[in-house]
């Protein structure tokens, strides 16, 4: 049967999709890197990777036989840190995956604290999509990832960190605001301004309002791929657009009483939370980040809303 350093080897490769690559991850010349795979495939009577592609890709039967790697290198991996003592004191690289429209605003409120905490923790912090990261996560170039839930990944275990209400942020003057609540009614689609495609949060806005692309200055067309970007726009070209309470919270008390106003009934949300592999042997390293967190949470994001719809997520 195959080793547990031929898995790895194996999990390597499926991570880079470079043989080369994958053998400067794990120490090793590339022909023995190769050579132990080839082994480990003979053995099992399956060749698990095409090798004739850039990048390589995983055969169909491969696929499955990757999946069962996983389990066996972490429940190895989790032996060893048993063994060693490890769970003592936390230890290790931690590789996070963080979306775009997270990452400025929920970054600064853990990582100095958790860092402090886990002296021994190399904690390496990415951007990247929602698609970007599931992918990244199933092919272990994540640990872990920081987005908006549920994603309904059968292969992943999602921990819920709080909800995010959403609310209209509008142009000074603007009609919208003479209103204590707005009401999607209340909201003209063609008025609205949108993050560019690949933003889950754009997905939100669609499914919430029916918006359509932002021309409110017909010669311009303009997608942004950040809320300040939006702000900036709408204050020097009119309308509005939706913003989480992560990004209200970074506002000035004055701007948000003139320009942000809640929703009328019940408040639309976007669940964040962390999501990883159910297969992993790193879980005391999840609590630890989970736990840094949620301690440092603001006030207003640790209360539930009692009336909050849940928009579903799908393409940041």
């Amino acid at each position: 049967m195959p080793t547990i350093s031929q898995l790895k080897y194996i999990l390597a490769v499926h991570r880079f999709g470079h043989f080369g690559r994958a053998a400067e991850a794990c120490h090793v010349t590339q022909p023995t890197l190769s050579g132990q795979i080839r082994k480990a495939e003979e053995e099992l009577e399956v060749t698990i990777f095409t090798r004739r592609t850039k990048p390589v890709l995983v055969t169909e039967r491969g696929a499955a036989l990757i999946e069962q790697a996983q389990v066996v290198v972490a429940a190895h991996e989790r032996l060893m840190r048993l063994a060693r003592g490890r769970f003592e004191q936390l230890a290790g690289s931690l590789r996070l995956g963080v979306i775009p429209t997270l990452a400025p605003y929920v970054l600064p409120w853990f990582v100095r604290g958790f860092a402090d905490a886990h002296p021994l923790v190399e904690l390496s912090i990415e951007e990247r999509t929602t698609d970007e990261i599931v992918d990244g996560l199933k092919r272990q170039v994540f640990d872990v990832g920081l987005v908006a839930t549920p994603l309904r990944e059968s292969r992943l275990r999602e921990r819920l960190l709080f909800v995010d209400p959403f609310y209209v942020y509008a142009a000074e003057g603007d009609a919208v605001l003479d209103r204590a609540h707005v009401s999607l009614e209340d909201l003209d689609p063609c008025r609205m301004w949108l993050l560019e495609e690949g933003h889950c949060m754009r997905n939100q806005v669609l499914a919430l309002c029916g918006a359509v692309e932002g021309r409110l200055l017909p010669t311009v067309r303009f997608q942004a791929g950040s809320f300040e970007t939006l702000r900036n726009l709408i204050d020097a070209a009119g309308g509005y657009t939706i913003i989480p309470e992560t990004f209200a919270g970074q506002l000035p008390p004055e701007r948000r009483a003139a320009q942000v106003r809640a929703f009328a009934g019940t408040t639309p949300v976007r669940e964040v939370g962390l999501v990883h592999l159910r297969n992993t042997w790193k879980s005391d390293l999840f609590d630890a980040l989970e736990a840094s967190i949620a301690g440092s949470l603001p006030p207003c994001l640790r209360r539930a809303l009692p009336d909050a719809l849940v928009l579903e997520v799908r393409g940041e």
